[in-house]
Order: C-alpha cells, then sequence, then structure tokens
C-alpha cells in the first residue's frame, strides 16, 4: 500500500481528490503575465514598457492624485506641451467623459489608421515604430484618432491588442485603478490607432473615464470588434411575450 501520510488531502474522497486543482499564485515573467493572466498592475509599466513585450506607440504614464483631508482629492490629466503627452507632441482636439456601471464592459474598440500615399500599411509602420521611432513629428496625429485615457472613479481593467499590418501581435492586459484610490495605479494611458481596445469595469463601483482624442469623433471611424457584450440580448421567453398578438 502506498504511503499517503505526507499527503494534503489524504482526508477528501476520492471523487474530490481525482477532481481537485489548486490555483498557481507564482509571479511569471511581464510578458507572459500581460498576454495571459493580466494580474498586471499599471504601476508596473510606469517609466517604459519594455520594447519586447510592449505595443509600440502605447504610453502608460503616473499621474499624481492629491487628497485632501475631510475635503475630497484634485487631480491633473495632462499639461499640454508638458510630460510624457508633451514628449510624443500629442495634444488631444476633443474630450469627453463616459460612466460604465459596475460589472459592465465595454468590447473592443479600433480606429483606423493613416496610410500615406506611395507607400504600404507595413512600410509605413516599420517607419513610424522601428526605424525611426523617436521622431514622434512623423506621426499623422491630424489624420487618425490616437486616445488618451484617464480614470477617475472605479476599477479598470484594460485590453489591448496590435492589429496593425505588419506589426507583431502583441497584446496588453492589466488594471488601472481610479483618482478615488489614490496609489501608483493612478495612470493615463496612450492608444494609437489600429491597436484594439477593451474595457471591463473590474469593481463593485461605476467606472468613470475622461479621454481625449487626436481628432474630432467620427462615427465611422469607430470600428468595433467582438463588441456583443455591450448589446446582450433580451431573453428568449422576454421576447416571445413581447410579440405576443
Amino acid at each position: 500500500m502506498a504511503d499517503t501520510s505526507n499527503d494534503l488531502w489524504r482526508g477528501l474522497s476520492s471523487i474530490a481528490r481525482t477532481a481537485l486543482k489548486t490555483r498557481d499564485y507564482s509571479d511569471a515573467s511581464l510578458g507572459a503575465r500581460l498576454q495571459q493572466t493580466g494580474r498586471v498592475e499599471a504601476k508596473e509599466l510606469v517609466g517604459g514598457i519594455p520594447p519586447e513585450v510592449g505595443i509600440p506607440g502605447v504610453e502608460v504614464f503616473h499621474r499624481r492624485v492629491f487628497h485632501q483631508r475631510y475635503r475630497g482629492y484634485f487631480s491633473e490629466f495632462a499639461r499640454e506641451g508638458q510630460g510624457r503627452v508633451g514628449d510624443i507632441e500629442m495634444w488631444p482636439k476633443q474630450w469627453a467623459t463616459a460612466k460604465m456601471y459596475a460589472g459592465t464592459s465595454k468590447g473592443f474598440h479600433i480606429h483606423p489608421p493613416y496610410i500615406p500615399e506611395g507607400t504600404t500599411p507595413e512600410a509605413w509602420f516599420q517607419r513610424l515604430f522601428v526605424q525611426d521611432p523617436l521622431n514622434y513629428s512623423l506621426r499623422p496625429y491630424d489624420k487618425e484618432q490616437w486616445d488618451v485615457m484617464f480614470f477617475i472613479q472605479g476599477i479598470c481593467e484594460m485590453f489591448l491588442i496590435d492589429e496593425r499590418a505588419g506589426m507583431p501581435r502583441k497584446k496588453m492586459r492589466f488594471i488601472i485603478e481610479g483618482d478615488d484610490l489614490r496609489g501608483e495605479n493612478n495612470v493615463g494611458v496612450v492608444i494609437p490607432a489600429g491597436v484594439a481596445h477593451a474595457i471591463r469595469s473590474a469593481s463593485s463601483q461605476d467606472l468613470i473615464m475622461v479621454y481625449g482624442t487626436s481628432t474630432t469623433f467620427v462615427e465611422a471611424n469607430e470600428g468595433r470588434i467582438e463588441h456583443g457584450i455591450e448589446t446582450p440580448e433580451t431573453p428568449p421567453d422576454w421576447e416571445k411575450f413581447w410579440n405576443l398578438a
């Protein structure tokens, strides 16, 4: 008979022991967590995302939130020409806000990248993000929509996928905390055109965001991928009752 005296689960039935699984709490590499588990906090991406795992053009930068005891808090989004948004020479032409109720999600959205005449998408992206990545003046911010997002309440789980032609299909999945949760996860995020993005409200609070766009809103440029979560179907029995003559 096999010695089971050191078996942690020897007090369970054979059925339970066969079905048993335990959670792995060990930390994988940043790249593995960004692409798979999502166990990444925004603070891990501030100050420069390793190029081997980051999506070119995506920026995650720290914001200061000033909490005033017994009053509330004050926080800045960005100053024109300063900080990381100033470094990359982008300033929004339109600002907007959005609220997501607790437990809801926004499916993947994507904005079409501008491709100049006389070149291919693959060659253009190589020039912008591989050959001359620090020449921000090349970026056609006025011809394609880049987003810069800030979260002022709740907890956001953000999903990013690079879908630009010829670029490696890198993925990033990480947690951002709103200004009401002061800490190192209070960040802004810059998302380039051609990078699909989705957001999940990941707490019991409503998620409130403010975002700026490099161009003004054009409905035709709001591409959607796997966004069915935003338009759930009503139960079949409701439809049956509704449609009774």
